[in-house]
């Protein structure tokens, strides 16, 4: 048997797994205190650190308390075909069967990008944490991916 078979093999295999890019990608993150332990998760606690940022004050550090959604887009297919919308559509606890809508606009030429959206401060202390929501990419008026939470409806 020739040595490179099994090299060639696992080559495959790994190419094989490789997919698609997705186009829509959300990461969530949810800063409920403003102090950090040694029983943390490593990762947790740094993630805490990383938005606590530039807080002095006990203040500063609670109006950053909420919940924050990263956003990862890919659409190279679409290039110069229309501007690139990012739509996060939400709902509160204390705010009901309201939706609460944000936008972000990219230019045409766009092909990716990261985007983040956060509800905290004072729009997290009185509206409590978001229940459910759904995100939607679109570019001109196509809808190229959109994700959601379990409980949107």
């Amino acid at each position: 048997m020739n040595p490179c078979y099994p090299l060639l093999a696992v080559s495959l295999l790994i190419g094989a797994c490789a997919g698609p890019r997705e186009p829509l990608v959300v990461k969530q993150f949810q800063l409920r205190d403003e102090t950090t332990s040694r029983s943390d998760e490593p990762m947790v606690k740094m993630e805490k650190l990383r938005r606590l940022h530039g807080s002095v004050s006990m203040a500063e550090r609670a109006e950053k308390l909420g919940q924050y959604y990263t956003f990862i887009w890919s659409d190279p297919e679409g290039v110069g075909q229309g501007d690139v919308e990012l739509i996060l559509q939400y709902q509160q606890g204390a705010t009901g069967s309201r939706i609460k809508r944000l936008v972000r606009t990219f230019p045409a030429s766009e092909e990716g990008g990261q985007v983040e959206f956060s509800v905290v401060g004072h729009d997290y202390r009185k509206n409590g944490r978001v229940m459910a929501w759904k995100a939607t990419l679109q570019r001109g008026r196509r809808v190229i991916a959109t994700r959601q939470s379990y409980l949107w409806q």
